[in-house]
């Protein structure tokens, strides 16, 4: 029985880590860094016969080059809502339509700019971080809750504490790999 209180808590909080890592990686999706992906899009919904329907689900998203961005919707009476949509959203491209596809020029960063999304993409690591070192210390005293509660003897809490910490280090070296790349990508 104790075994498994110490494997409750450790599969729990790696849960936990599991999904601090999931949002800093969906969150590092939404930065601009000059490079076309189909994720910049994926937030903007459109006034589609008065319900608003996600881009995605109205038009083929592709990106044909690094810096473009082509929107190609199936119902070509869209293609104005699809264009007002992209004006009204905050990801700050002027669309251009030919009739047939929409495309999304990505404009080259500047070095300020640059500098700015990795303040930026630091920030979000930080609270990545701080939010697995959160489930470290929730499973440190749910830890000793149980040792106190008899539910488990010191040496398993000592156990757990020592398992804990090395998810610890094993995630937050997850979000440091994460922000390596970003940064990369983000230098271009």
């Amino acid at each position: 029985m104790v075994q498994t209180e110490v494997d409750r808590v450790l599969k729990e909080t790696e849960a936990r880590m599991k999904a601090a890592v999931e949002a800093v990686k969906s969150e590092f999706s939404t930065i601009r860094t000059g490079r076309a992906h189909p994720h910049l899009v994926d937030g903007i919904k459109v006034d589609y016969y008065g319900t608003k329907t996600p881009l995605k689900q109205l038009a083929n998203i592709s990106t044909p080059e690094p810096r473009l961005i082509v929107i190609q919707p199936w119902d070509k009476n869209s293609m104005e809502p699809i264009e007002k949509a992209i004006l009204t959203s905050d990801v700050g491209i002027t669309p251009t339509n030919d009739g047939k596809v929409i495309r999304l020029s990505m404009p080259q960063l500047t070095s300020e700019r640059r500098q700015e999304l990795a303040k930026v993409i630091h920030k979000m690591a930080e609270e990545g971080k701080v939010s697995i070192r959160g489930s470290r210390h929730h499973a440190n005293d749910e830890a000793a809750k149980l040792e106190k509660d008899k539910a488990m003897t010191e040496d398993d809490k000592f156990l757990t504490k020592d398992k804990v910490q090395k998810l610890t280090d094993e995630y937050v070296g997850k979000i440091d790999e994460l922000l390596k790349e970003k940064e990369t990508e983000i230098k271009g």
